[in-house]
């Protein structure tokens, strides 16, 4: 039988409590990691000096073969926990199978997680595909066909491989699924189910993610066994270490205005505006170019080249401004980011923190950033207690997240 899938349908899981498990313990150097040599070159050519917290306590577990369902805030190197710990469980010389598969909500982030692992296993002559949607499928076939140790990508794409026999998956190993909380809503959790159908029955489990609401973990009991869980208390998940301020805005009509004074008044390196429906990205995008402002846009009805070229011209700072819905959310990693401003807010917190760009964090190292949320007051919003300061227009500080 295959794990726990589809079984304990009627187990009464409203009880469960969910913390840190107490066989985790803290492994403070890549080095006492017992990792391979190769990976250890890899891992400090990239940058890294001393592993994270995250790092310290998943990655161990994982190369072990356990089951894991590890929650740490976006930046802290959740990318990087389960591309080493992949990369350490890869048997390279023998055969080239795929032998991990990763999955991921969006096409952006899974092509960054097939540039990460590619860089950490930079002297392993490992082989690594990002298999997504809005790609060429005999490209991809031809790719899976030479062989790949690991393929990371999104769901539909990934399952429309394994349909046509082109992933093989005889010889998966390690299922992780990224952003954990994303893969496993509504939207994409049917997709899940039918790729992991189709994997070995001793095929480990991973999950990481910056969000793990209760339901989400719930759901983990129907395909993991005796999880290690590493996690991060909801109260615990703050947005520590960044500059936020509350616009009031008294009427939706208003905000534009505010939002040109905003970016009239500030010296930034790069941003990215948050709005919730892609046809309010179009909208704003064409108000901020009649403005005679230069941005860039990019939500998921756009062609995949298309994306991938705004991408390319985001990260290589050709252009400065990126009006965008949350498929831009994801843990994309663009260092030169400063200014995050939520023209829309968000609908629920786990959202928020997405939003809140650790992608400043280089190697580990986190830049200050600035966050601004523009509001009417006819539009709730889910904020605790504000402090009031004179910017020059009402300006409420957020001492604290919701």
């Amino acid at each position: 039988s295959r794990k726990k899938y589809a079984s304990n349908e009627d187990e009464d899981m409203t009880k469960v409590e969910f913390e840190t498990s107490e066989e985790v313990d803290v492994t403070p150097t890549f080095d006492t990691m017992g990792l391979r040599e190769d990976l250890l070159r890899g891992i400090y050519a990239y940058g890294f000096e001393k592993p994270s917290a995250i790092q310290q306590r998943a990655i161990k577990q994982i190369i072990k073969g356990r089951d894991v369902i590890a929650q740490s805030q976006s930046g802290t190197g959740k990318t990087a926990t389960f591309c080493i710990s992949v990369l350490q469980c890869l048997d390279i010389q023998v055969v080239r199978e795929t032998q991990a598969l990763i999955l991921a909500p969006t096409r952006e982030l899974a092509g960054q997680i097939q540039k990460v692992l590619l860089a950490l296993g930079d002297f392993m002559n490992v082989q690594c595909h990002s298999c997504i949607g809005g790609t060429n499928v005999g490209e991809d076939i031809r790719k899976l066909d030479y062989g790949q140790h690991v393929v990371a990508g999104t769901p539909g794409r990934v399952f429309d491989m394994i349909r046509r026999r082109s992933l093989r998956t005889r010889a998966i190993k390690m299922l992780v699924l990224d952003e954990a909380d994303e893969m496993l809503n509504k939207g994409f959790k049917e997709q899940i189910y039918d790729v992991y159908r189709y994997l070995p029955p001793a095929t480990q489990v991973v999950l990481i993610s910056a969000t793990l609401p209760h339901e989400i973990l719930e759901m983990t009991n129907k395909f993991m066994t005796d999880p290690i869980r590493i996690l991060v208390k909801r109260d615990e998940l703050t947005l520590e270490g960044i500059k936020q301020f509350f616009v009031a805005v008294e009427r939706e009509e208003w905000k534009f205005d505010t939002l040109c004074d905003l970016y009239d008044t500030l010296t930034i390196t790069q941003a990215v505006i948050f709005c919730n429906t892609k046809r309010k990205v179009d909208w704003l995008t064409e108000k901020m170019r009649e403005a005679n402002f230069t941005v860039s846009s990019m939500h998921g009805d756009m062609p995949q080249k298309e994306r991938d070229s705004i991408m390319k011209e985001f990260r290589s700072g050709a252009s400065r401004v990126l009006i965008s819905t949350d498929v831009w959310a994801r843990g994309l990693d663009v260092p030169q980011v400063s200014l995050i401003i939520n023209y829309d807010l968000p609908n629920n917190r786990e959202l928020y923190i997405h939003r809140y760009p650790f992608a400043p964090m280089c190697h580990g190292r986190f830049q200050d950033s600035l966050y601004r949320s523009l509001s009417s007051s006819g539009t709730s919003h889910p904020h605790g207690n504000m402090t009031a300061v004179a910017l020059g227009n009402t300006v409420l500080k957020l001492e604290e997240l919701f």
